[in-house]
């Protein structure tokens, strides 16, 4: 895994953070929602490539 997908990670979560909480202060529940939503989803696909080449190194350890 590069450093630089962890750097990317974080400031995801701190913008993410920081527009939900300005979101919620200013009524807007529902948009704050999907904005944490939005980010999680982009991380999740980021990771999406580095899940299955684990997955796909499991398997080949265990293959007979």
């Amino acid at each position: 895994m590069e450093v630089a997908l962890l750097f990317r990670i974080a400031a995801v979560g701190i913008l993410v953070s920081v527009l939900c909480q300005i979101l919620k202060h200013s009524g807007r529940d529902e948009q704050a929602f999907l904005t944490s939503l939005a980010g999680l989803l982009l991380v999740l696909f980021w990771l999406v490539p580095y899940i299955s080449e684990l997955f796909q190194t499991i398997q080949n350890l265990f293959e007979l």
